[in-house]
């Protein structure tokens, strides 16, 4: 109702007018000028428009040299110079020959203008660097319009940091043509990335077992040469002189190398290592029932993935509505950022003018003390705001809109995960794989989620919402109080900052496990959460160790497929593929494609691999189940895969027909085996 976007996007004049609004003097005129630049100190106060001069909007940016002086001693014989002049002035000043020190008391004009380009919509000085001298329209030294000589320095002063900003626009323009000329061959990157990701996940039936155990021996050796490196130094150190010296005996020493000349260190190291060795092996020994287990319900997920391939391409609606979560967010935002009334401050150059930053109404300023306790000072447009309930509120209503924004996005989040342990929950539960596995899959669990679990998983989003929401504000406290020297206080936001942590990723843990529990049972929230949880906790080994080798194996995928495409790019955008070198564009930095493919990758990798810990996730959770409801009886079966019934001796009783049926296919077989 009270917002006005286009206030945040371009800039305002002294008069609180954006340059360019509609209906206004100001709608051809969309570029902000600074009177007088030098009494701006550096860009972040003339881009948070807190200069103390006069800003005017105007159609373009000055291009010439000239002083309201010079062009006073011009216009007696060419009036053209004033045509130029004025369109800088105030709008309705025509007076060019009003005395110069009114015009500069009552700042209807600028006392000079320097050529300028515009940035960022406002007219910053032309620096141009010429065999290491900085100039502005090739001239180094200029008149003030005071009767001063200034040097360009000083207006590099005043506007400190703006060369840096053109470089870096210099900059961001070439890696604009960078993306322009590589694109294709980015896109093609993205997308061996994702057929990368795919194979790696379909092929994991077959590599799970085989990726996991080569990195455990591997493990295993590395260790093992380790400790036999430890003993070889030990040995070789015992018969020198000074070896025996202790640790304790030398104390601390800032050079390490020393302690690799005691026999003790390596002791030490070789113990250590020993212990480590023992450990990883009597893990091993224990749960290698539990990571056989793993290990096959991994595969397990990439043949549910096979399966139901559709579920791969479903971070693509997750991702497009997070982009308007994303966008209802930032517009509502802008339109309550921009929602005050003008407010105008006093701006000074004088140190100890007491009311500077005052407010000030802009129609009665000329006639207030203030011009003659602080001679110079204006009253200037400073932010948007107000002084009513609704505008004093609005940090509030910022706040309302940020909680909302975590909430939908949790939602959105929320959905996606129902919807992908529906699907799998579907492929696990049906007996016969895959006759036996619903039509449309994804599509169905998709419309279950939506008509009965909406209020379930918008509940569940909402807890996470409120834990985040909670941890945002702690952050905002810690950091408006980093310069505060109370330490009881600083340690007490660090401990609830760790706090609320932890309990974050305990209820994202929580949630996850209640969305499969919902999809598999459809009951609500708060009694899936329970349900999922007792079962995890009676199965808590068996978490663990899926748990740790799922992460293992996924970000093991991930660091082979991003690293693997980026080499793939690296010799292709340096040139160094023969066969393909003449197609290689011509690049400014042959950085930017290459980080766009590697992070790229990554991030398709990491979208690909979501789904799959989504799939052994529902699929671990159904495994549980089974095992508890189910005894392999006629009337009860095990729906788990043949693999995970070898492994846990678990056997499905036949049917008396189904017995008979094989009885008479052996009895037809030997018949025939006979006959022949």
């Amino acid at each position: 109702m009270h917002g006005d976007p286009r206030k945040v996007v371009y800039p305002t004049d002294s008069y609180g007018q954006f340059c360019g609004q509609q209906g206004t003097p100001n709608a051809n005129k969309a570029i902000l000028f600074y009177f007088n630049i030098l009494q701006c100190a550096n860009p972040t106060v003339l881009i948070n428009l807190q200069c103390p001069t006069t800003q005017l909007c105007v159609s373009k940016c000055p291009d010439r040299f000239a002083t309201y002086i010079d062009m006073q001693i011009n216009y007696r014989r060419n009036k053209s110079y004033w045509e130029y002049y004025k369109q800088f002035c105030k709008p309705g000043f025509n007076y060019p020959d009003k005395p110069v020190s009114h015009v500069l008391r009552d700042e209807d004009c600028p006392p000079m203008i320097v050529p300028s380009r515009p940035f960022l919509q406002r007219c910053f000085p032309d620096f141009i660097t010429r065999n290491g001298t900085l100039t502005v329209a090739n001239q180094t030294i200029f008149k003030d319009g005071h009767g001063r000589i200034r040097s360009v320095v000083d207006l590099r002063d005043a506007a400190n940091g703006i060369t840096s900003l053109l470089d870096a626009k210099e900059v961001g323009i070439k890696i604009f043509e960078d993306y322009a000329s590589s694109w294709f061959w980015i896109l093609i990157g993205l997308v061996i990335s994702m057929l990368v990701s795919l194979i790696f996940i379909l092929l994991l039936r077959f590599t799970a077992g085989v990726l996991f155990w080569m990195v455990i021996f591997g493990v295993i050796a590395a260790v093992g040469y380790g400790i036999w490196h430890c003993y070889w130094e030990y040995s070789s150190l015992q018969g020198k002189p000074d070896s025996d010296i202790t640790i304790s005996d030398i104390g601390f020493q800032t050079d390490f190398r020393v302690y690799l000349q005691l026999s003790q260190t390596w002791l030490i190291f070789m113990i250590s290592l020993a212990v480590i060795e023992a450990i990883i092996i009597l893990v091993l020994i224990f749960v290698r029932n539990r990571v056989r287990i793993a290990i096959a319900l991994l595969k397990e997920g990439s043949k549910a993935i096979g399966c139901i391939m559709t579920t791969l391409f479903y971070p693509i609606i997750t991702f497009l509505l997070l982009a308007l979560c994303i966008a209802y967010w930032a517009v509502t935002a802008v339109f309550l950022a921009s929602s005050g009334d003008a407010v105008y401050k006093v701006m000074s150059t004088l140190p100890n003018c007491k009311y500077t930053n005052l407010t000030c109404d802009p129609e009665t300023f000329s006639q207030s003390n203030v011009t003659k306790l602080c001679p110079g000072s204006q009253c200037t447009f400073a932010f948007y705001g107000g002084e009513s309930l609704y505008h004093r509120y609005i940090f509030v209503l910022q706040l309302c809109n940020l909680l909302v924004f975590l909430w939908v996005v949790n939602f959105t989040i929320a959905l996606g995960q129902c919807t992908l342990a529906g699907a799998f929950a579907s492929y696990y539960w049906a007996l016969r794989k895959p006759e036996d596995i619903p039509a449309c899959p994804l599509a169905s669990s998709f419309g279950r989620a939506l008509r009965y679990h909406t209020g379930s998983l918008a509940f569940g989003a909402l807890i996470l919402s409120i834990v985040q929401f909670i941890r945002i504000i702690l952050e905002y406290l810690d950091h408006k109080m980093k310069g505060a020297h109370n330490a009881f206080t600083r340690f007490l936001l660090c401990c609830l900052k760790c706090c609320f942590w932890c309990l974050e990723r305990f209820i994202k843990f929580m949630n996850r496990n209640a969305y499969i529990m919902i999809s598999i049972y459809g009951k609500n929230f708060c009694g899936s959460a329970r349900d999922a949880f007792f079962l995890l906790m009676r199965n808590v080994m068996r978490v663990a160790v899926l748990d740790k080798v799922t992460d293992f194996l996924l970000f093991l995928g991930k660091l082979l497929i991003s690293g693997s495409v980026g080499v793939l790019a690296f010799f292709f955008f340096t040139r160094q593929i023969p066969v393909i070198q003449e197609e290689v564009p011509s690049l400014n930095y042959y950085w930017v494609p290459l980080l766009t493919v590697i992070f790229g990758s990554y991030m398709i990798a990491h979208g690909f691999f979501n789904v799959y810990a989504m799939c052994v996730d529902t699929l671990f959770l159904c495994f549980l189940l089974d095992l508890e409801k189910n005894d392999g009886s006629v009337s009860r079966p095990y729906y788990m895969a043949s693999s995970l019934r070898a492994i846990l001796n678990k056997k499905n009783h036949k049917r008396p027909d189904e017995k008979k049926k094989g009885r008479n296919r052996r009895s037809s077989n030997q018949t025939k085996s006979t006959d022949m």
